[in-house]
């Protein structure tokens, strides 16, 4: 099982490469909208790159909470933890 950092990086990898978004706002205290300016269209292609990456079904419930990067990592270990039992 990948480790809250391991995740992390990924996710952030995904952000920086596919996104454009600035390395150095890239932490897990940024927010998606605000920090790292994406828009409801760009959450659901994240979404759809997370589900690639880690073959985990992604609910919308799962990411309606979520406002942080942080918020997104602990959501994927969480699944990924489910998934694993």
């Amino acid at each position: 099982m990948k480790t809250k950092e391991e995740i992390l990086k990924e996710i952030s990898a995904v952000l920086i490469d596919e996104f454009e978004c600035d390395s150095e706002k890239v932490t897990p205290e940024a927010r998606l909208y605000e920090d790292l300016d994406l828009d409801s269209i760009d959450a659901v292609d994240l979404v759809v790159r997370l589900q690639q990456q880690t073959d985990i079904k992604v609910n919308t419930d799962d990411f309606k909470s979520i406002r942080t990067l942080g918020d997104v990592v602990s959501v994927i270990e969480r699944l990924l933890a489910e998934q694993s039992k």
